[in-house]
């Protein structure tokens, strides 16, 4: 294990958490009841086939509520020169235990469907968010299940091209008509210039899965109130890179003031 794992686990250690209890039914069925509102209001999950998959904002969520957070353990390369293909592992670990409950493996590359033109940091992301999601899927599939929803995470049917596709009818021939001979426009009349087409809008740069995990164990801090707790955890899929990154500064600086005026005030 790495210094810098070795380093966050015992930061996230010392972190007040929920005292929801994995092991008892009426509890975790609780939460399930509220995971799946939290989803349906935040569209966190995809439907295949008619069902619904929660994506992997949802299932950190679950985590979250119950002390559990996702630690990515390494991410390796392993392209050659046909393939741009990652493999991440990623441990989740209990802040209440201070030990590590589970893990998970997966893989991105750009010869799966719909990835052929995809960067390689976006292959290697990718590689990330799914072992975060299968993670938590190796423990808390049964609370997603009582949820309503089913124990596989989204950005796993996107694997090997698992979204269906609908077949296309066969084409038959359609004898075409003889176009009628068009008269000359007169000489008077201009050209109209055909517009231009509307410049392309780019998609924004959602926060990173890292950046949420970080708002997350942050949150879980003592000082921060659990309203506040709740409005951001609402609000974290809304977050762009940038505004993430100013989130994070100003839960560290509120961690910093509320723990130095306590200290004053002692």
């Amino acid at each position: 294990m790495s210094e810098a794992t070795k380093t966050t686990k015992e930061q996230v250690r010392k972190t007040k958490v929920e005292s929801y209890d994995i092991s008892r039914s009426d509890e975790t069925l609780h939460l399930a009841t509220d995971l799946a509102k939290f989803i349906k209001d935040n569209k966190l999950s995809t439907t295949v086939q008619g069902k619904e998959f929660v994506n992997v904002e949802g299932w950190q969520y679950a985590g979250s509520r119950l002390g559990i957070v996702p630690i990515v353990d390494h991410v390796i390369n392993v392209s050659n020169e046909q393939e741009i293909k990652y493999q991440a592992k990623v441990t989740l670990f209990d802040m209440r235990s201070g030990h590590t409950v589970g893990a998970g493996f997966a893989i991105c590359s750009n010869k799966e469907q719909g990835k052929k033109f995809y960067q390689e940091f976006a292959i290697m992301s990718m590689a990330q968010t799914r072992a975060i999601g299968k993670a938590y899927r190796n423990i808390l599939a049964w609370i997603i299940r009582a949820a309503g929803y089913e124990p596989t995470p989204a950005e796993e049917m996107e694997y090997g091209g698992n979204t269906p596709t609908v077949a296309q009818p066969a084409m038959t021939a359609v004898p075409t008509a003889t176009p009628a001979p068009v008269a000359a426009a007169p000489a008077s009349m201009k050209a109209v210039p055909a517009e231009a087409p509307a410049p392309e809008v780019s998609a924004p740069a959602y926060a990173t899965a890292s950046q949420k995990e970080e708002i997350i164990r942050l949150l879980n801090h003592p000082v921060i109130s659990r309203p506040e707790k709740t409005k951001m955890l609402l609000n974290i899929n809304r977050l762009d890179e940038e505004r993430a990154t100013q989130a994070i500064a100003k839960l560290k600086k509120a961690i910093d003031d509320r723990e130095n005026g306590q200290a004053a005030a002692a």
